[in-house]
């Protein structure tokens, strides 16, 4: 299946350079790939040229541009972007540091729990969160209606993964929701934890807030009318993890059929095969981020397509394991 790849430099380049008079730029590089993601896999792009125009065309082909982007999270509810301030660097120090964490002890690692917040910062050991799918009847017939080879799995219990929850940005110095905004809790041994989950989570948020603007005018609104509610909102960096040593049989689900609640969700490139989402038409795609991509899915409350998503155990994670 296609999705396409979108190169935000050229938007950034764009916003940098316009002036205090005016939210538009006046000339504009396309910057949309036709990308190729088949079966999940690389993607390969073909490039546009860059394009100098005049301030009338300029703001056409940025509309244009916009809107394929604000008309692909609407038919898919998922794309593919690459940020030149996300690199593959970033990227592999942000895995190593959080191959580290999860590999210890479960007693080393449940010092960093905190149920009486209701996990909203800190770790959430496996067993504790129960998809929805699992309990949801309604939401289980839905499962059941999708084509065999579509189907998700029905898991048998709680979610066999590990979860840390890191808040990134400023929280609101008055709250009704002190869980939401709670400090964050850092673990022993890691003296790196604070810069690189800051670094990583605020370049991502950075992306996110390029493709938020980007399809506000792709919907024909003004170019902060998400970004502008992202401001002091709960962000949060929610890395998880599994051991394949303990769950190596086939299907096993890491984590269940379901939505996220939140506005858009963005994934860096995993080491390990098993992530799969579900388009708008129903089709199962297994995800591989190419190189130096993330995937942005569209959560609850933006309210253009929900992208479902299941983590389970596939053929070749079982061989990158071992």
């Amino acid at each position: 299946m296609e999705l396409p790849v979108i190169d935000l430099e050229p938007f950034l380049k764009w916003r940098a350079a316009q002036s205090c008079e005016s939210e538009l730029p006046i000339s504009f590089s396309d910057g949309y790939d036709n990308g190729i993601v088949e079966n999940g896999g690389g993607g390969a792009e073909i490039g546009s040229p860059q394009l100098e125009l005049g301030e009338g065309d300029g703001l056409v082909l940025l509309r244009e541009s916009c809107a394929r982007v604000a008309a692909c999270l609407r038919e898919t509810g998922a794309l593919v972007i690459r940020h030149p301030c996300c690199s593959t660097e970033d990227n592999d120090r942000f895995l190593d540091m959080m191959e580290r964490y999860f590999g210890q002890a479960s007693d080393l690692k449940l010092k960093q729990e905190r149920p009486e917040l209701h996990y909203q910062v800190g770790v959430t050991p496996e067993g504790v969160e129960v998809p929805r799918c699992s309990v949801d009847l309604k939401l289980q017939e839905h499962m059941k209606s999708l084509p065999e080879h579509a189907r998700p799995i029905i898991p048998a219990g709680p979610d066999r993964k590990w979860r840390y929850m890191w808040r990134i940005g400023p929280r609101p110095s008055t709250t009704r929701f002190q869980e939401l905004n709670a400090e964050p809790v850092i673990p022993e041994g890691l003296p790196e934890w604070v810069d690189v989950m800051d670094g990583w989570g605020h370049k991502m948020i950075a992306a996110v807030e390029v493709v938020a603007e980007m399809v506000a005018i792709g919907f024909g609104l003004p170019k902060t009318a998400f970004t502008s509610l992202m401001k002091q909102g709960p962000h949060l960096l929610a890395p998880t993890g599994s051991d394949l040593s303990k769950y190596a049989d086939l299907n096993n689900v890491f984590a269940g059929y379901h939505y996220d609640l939140n506005f858009l969700t963005i994934h860096g490139r995993s080491r390990f095969p098993g992530l799969f989402i579900w388009l708008k038409d129903g089709r199962k795609v297994p995800v591989k981020v190419p190189e130096g991509c993330l995937l942005l899915q569209a959560g609850k409350q933006v309210c253009i397509s929900l992208a479902f998503t299941e983590l389970s155990l596939m053929d070749s994670s079982i061989v990158c394991a071992y």
